[in-house]
């Protein structure tokens, strides 16, 4: 009996710590961002680079016949 009693006071005791260290976590990450954004104008973050859109070619109809014939072509032979 004794040996559960120091397991479950080991198990309090761990949880406790465990559960104190997430909060004061928390609670230094919320100040840090608060920080941040006072400073923030020191180094401001890069806007984005915008992708330049592909080139696209625009298909006459002249080409699209081509195709087509040279398919039939390809399929009557």
């Amino acid at each position: 009996m004794d040996i559960i009693l120091q397991g479950l006071t080991l198990l309090v005791a761990g949880m406790t710590i465990v559960y104190l260290f997430l909060w004061l976590l928390v609670i230094v990450m919320n100040r840090a961002t608060l920080l941040v954004k006072k400073f923030n104008y020191i180094l401001p973050d890069e806007e984005p680079k915008k992708k330049p859109r592909p080139v696209t070619t625009l298909r006459t109809d002249d080409t699209i016949v081509a195709v087509a014939i040279a398919g039939a072509l390809a399929q009557s032979r």
